[in-house]
């Protein structure tokens, strides 16, 4: 694996890199490198994690999204998140506790005038669509890890049902079209 920037990658499993380096620091090469390891994920997502193992207090992730990659709808107890765009784009979806969407916004980097950041509030459901080939971004969050923290609705598909996903992304950017006609996400058929 090419490391441009001489980050000694630590390989927690197929989709979650961590690095032992003292300073972390990424290049669009080190960027370059996580999609390569994407592309080769079932999920299509892989991240590499700056803070040195998952019972560190802050979370400081740059993360990788190949088109396609689902991010069934989550909320953290108890924590809240922060993204900001590097590449690509992506719908944001905001659901309150029946699944129904409040809020959306379409992310992109800070050139595209789309939203470049959010920060989530801890306990509320939200999601990502990506709508680029690639949709990079750093994220913060609080730690420990602790999966428990992390509640799935039972509204929105298990990761492991590709067809179910397919249906529900569909249905989630048909009812934002329908919301706004003249949405970027309109299919074209």
């Amino acid at each position: 694996m090419s490391n441009p920037s001489n980050i000694s990658y630590v390989f927690e499993s197929d989709e979650v890199i961590y690095s032992s380096s003292h300073i972390v620091t990424a290049s669009s090469e080190d960027i370059s490198t996580l999609k390569a390891l994407s592309e080769k994920n079932p999920r299509k997502r892989c991240r590499l994690c700056a803070h040195p193992d998952s019972q560190n207090t802050l979370h400081d992730m740059l993360i990788v999204h190949g088109k396609g990659a689902y991010v069934r709808p989550h909320k953290h107890i108890g924590k809240s998140e922060s993204l900001h765009v590097i590449e690509g784009t992506a719908l944001m979806l905001i659901f309150d506790d029946m699944g129904n969407i409040t809020r959306s916004a379409q992310l992109g980097e800070l050139s595209s005038n789309n939203m470049f950041f959010y920060r989530m509030p801890e306990d509320v459901f939200h999601s990502l669509i990506i709508t680029s080939e690639w949709f990079v971004f750093h994220e913060s969050t609080t730690g420990p890890f602790d999966s428990t923290k992390t509640e799935f609705p039972d509204w929105a598909p298990d990761n492991d049902d590709d067809e179910a996903i397919a249906t529900y992304q569909n249905m989630l950017v048909n009812s934002i079209d329908d919301r706004d006609p003249s949405s970027p996400l309109k299919s074209k058929t």
